[in-house]
């Protein structure tokens, strides 16, 4: 089998399928597409590169056919446990694997402005996060929200964990110099839409990415997978497929 061959995971999802057309549209072969139900290790066989936007729970289970069996892995499934983090990383230092929390090209274009823009406008700007995704999307924050806030934290030299503020309710007291405020929208059928707010005394300035096909993201994958095959085992996301890391 060709290392540029791909097996679909979550087939008949709305994300697989759109993997699936979008390889039809690059011309790669698609050798396996499974759903649950469907025998992992032996569509995972025959080597081949994984693509999967399934759920965290099943992560596990596909690190350990894809260790088993030698195949390349592009992730985008989110909302990940630090335990299953973990693992992911340990098993990269066997696999190739590219994991991002969003493989849209324009996304990860935004993801590099964010961090030039926050280096240029500095701490006079209070940051935040705004994201909005269908009524079935089950984990919040969305992982391109979390990437973007980490963002800000990584360029302005505070945290994730201690500076983020998910959401304000009640008399939450006036805004700290150092909080990132992150929230999250659900409804309708919105694939994804990202906006990252600075605000200062007289101006603002926004960064806004709206997805209106999950075709974005699949062919992004689909594109992962292409690049994946010439690489050593590791973990790299978009940037390092896109020629964006600095």
């Amino acid at each position: 089998m060709s290392a540029t061959e791909i097996i679909v995971t979550g087939c008949k999802g709305r994300m697989g399928q759109a993997v699936i057309e979008a390889a039809a549209a690059a011309r790669v072969k698609v050798s396996a597409a499974i759903d649950l139900g469907d025998s992992l290790d032996q569509a995972l066989a025959g080597g081949g590169t994984v693509i999967d936007f399934t759920a965290h729970g099943f992560t596990p289970a596909l690190l350990k056919a894809c260790l088993t069996h030698g195949n390349r892995l592009v992730m985008g499934t989110t909302g990940h446990t630090d335990e299953e983090l973990a693992e992911i990383r340990q098993a990269s230092k066997t696999l190739p694997m590219v994991f991002a929390p969003n493989f849209s090209v324009g996304v990860n274009a935004l993801f590099w402005l964010t961090a030039k823009a926050t280096a240029i406008l500095g701490p006079d700007f209070d940051l935040e996060v705004v994201e909005m995704h269908h009524r079935h999307k089950t984990d919040a924050p969305s992982g391109t929200a979390r990437r973007l806030a980490e963002i800000l934290a990584e360029t302005s030299g505070l945290s994730y964990e201690r500076d983020c503020r998910h959401g304000r309710f009640g008399d939450t007291g006036a805004r700290t110099r150092t909080e990132i405020g992150v929230h999250a929208v659900r409804g309708g059928d919105v694939v994804g839409d990202h906006t990252v707010i600075y605000a200062a005394a007289g101006e603002r300035v926004e960064l806004t990415h709206k997805a209106s096909s999950r075709l974005t993201f699949a062919s992004g994958a689909v594109r992962a997978a292409v690049w994946l095959a010439e690489q050593p085992a590791g973990l790299y996301d978009m940037q390092d497929v896109l020629g964006l890391r600095t």
